[in-house]
């Protein structure tokens, strides 16, 4: 039990600091190139799926994938949203929100799966 929830808080940790890496050097293009506004969201949801499979192919082993996935990926997005709303100050809650909540639980059950069998495999 005590290895499950090590593995969800590890990939969880792995997804928020890997999204926020993302989100620091896509600053510095944004920057550098005048990249349009517009494209922030769309690039930021890749990101954030990017980095919930990273954390999970990296963190996540034994059984059960798809829960730890699951777990993870709706503490990641969660914890990911609040730190970009401090960093933003502005937090705010919307149908968005759960949407994106949705997005993280379903990438991190696929990459949960992806994992145990990638590693019952290798």
């Amino acid at each position: 039990m005590r290895k499950n929830i090590f593995q969800v808080v590890k990939a969880s940790a792995a997804a928020v600091i890997i999204s926020l890496l993302f989100v620091l050097i896509f600053t510095l293009i944004i920057q550098l190139f005048s990249l349009p506004l517009n494209a922030v969201k769309p690039v930021n949801q890749v990101f954030k799926i990017i980095s919930l499979a990273a954390g999970g192919l990296i963190f996540i082993r034994g059984d059960k994938g798809w829960l730890k996935g699951l777990i993870y990926g709706v503490i990641a997005v969660i914890v990911t949203y609040l730190l970009y709303g401090l960093i933003s100050q502005s937090l705010s809650i919307s149908w968005k929100f759960a949407i994106e909540i949705l997005l993280g639980a379903v990438a991190g059950v696929i990459s949960g799966v992806i994992a145990v069998n990638v590693k019952k495999n290798a």
